[in-house]
């Protein structure tokens, strides 16, 4: 059962990214900028942590989560340095993510030249 919550869970982000994108002049950078805010807006309400115990890997993919992660993040840094441990903490469980990405855009650079 909990495939089919992780499948229905990632499909409607899909799907909601998808009327956004059709049916505004927002671009996909603007909605997965919006989609990360969500994500950081659930986690501070204590929302995507029960998403998360219902549909599984479907709501830790999305990018929703990486404002999760983000959020959840900073919220152990206040807890534990105050308001410096936001700065301080922001990325310590995104890090290796946006480090693979870096590292990902590097060797794709080096085999395809990116059209001018």
């Amino acid at each position: 059962m909990s495939i089919l919550y992780a499948f229905i869970f990632g499909g409607l982000v899909c799907l909601i990214a998808q009327i956004i994108y059709d049916n505004t002049k927002l671009s996909s950078g603007h909605i997965t900028s919006l989609f990360v805010s969500i994500g950081a807006i659930l986690e501070f309400f204590n929302l995507y942590d029960f998403i998360i115990d219902k549909c599984g890997v479907g709501a830790s993919l999305p990018i929703l989560s990486f404002g999760h992660s983000l959020m959840h993040a900073s919220l152990i840094g206040v807890k534990e340095e105050g308001v410096i441990g936001i700065f301080k903490n922001i990325f310590d469980l995104t890090s290796s993510g946006i480090s693979f990405v870096i590292f990902l855009a590097v060797i794709i650079c080096i085999f395809f030249k990116p059209k001018e």
